[in-house]
């Protein structure tokens, strides 16, 4: 059976009941992949052009895939594990099993590899925070 990673609703759901289904997936582990993404996704949204996790290809309890567009209009698909991220493809929701990549442990350093002008937005943006918080401090 083949099934993709739609969004879940997580606003309505309390807690995970036992013997509850999750999107048609028993336990928790998918869910804790689910979020694990989006929380990448949501992390460096703002220093790239799109990222998203694919709705597309089959994730399973340890897997999960993102699409993410560089600001360079270069376009990857992750491949997100326990052992970390890794490009699988030069194409959104594309995976090239024959693809030899290394893991990184981070989104961070990932993109690190990937985009020099990720490089920049973050550096921007940790100047901008560095900036606020020094402002914070004196008044």
């Amino acid at each position: 059976m083949e099934t993709d990673c739609n969004p879940v609703e997580l606003s309505s759901m309390s807690g995970f009941e036992e013997g509850s289904e999750l999107n048609g997936f028993e336990g928790t582990d998918m869910k804790d992949m689910r979020l694990e993404a989006e929380a990448v996704v949501n992390d460096v949204l703002f220093a790239v052009n799109n990222m998203f996790v694919s709705k597309s290809l089959r994730c399973a309890d340890d897997v999960a895939y993102i699409n993410v567009e560089t600001k360079e209009r270069n376009r990857y698909c992750l491949e997100l594990t326990e052992a970390g991220l890794k490009v699988v493809g030069y194409a959104f929701d594309q995976v090239d099993d024959h693809l030899q990549t290394p893991y990184h442990e981070t989104v961070y350093s990932l993109l690190d590899t990937l985009s020099p002008a990720y490089r920049e937005a973050f550096g921007n943006a940790l100047l901008q925070r560095l900036e606020a918080l020094k402002r914070d401090g004196q008044s």
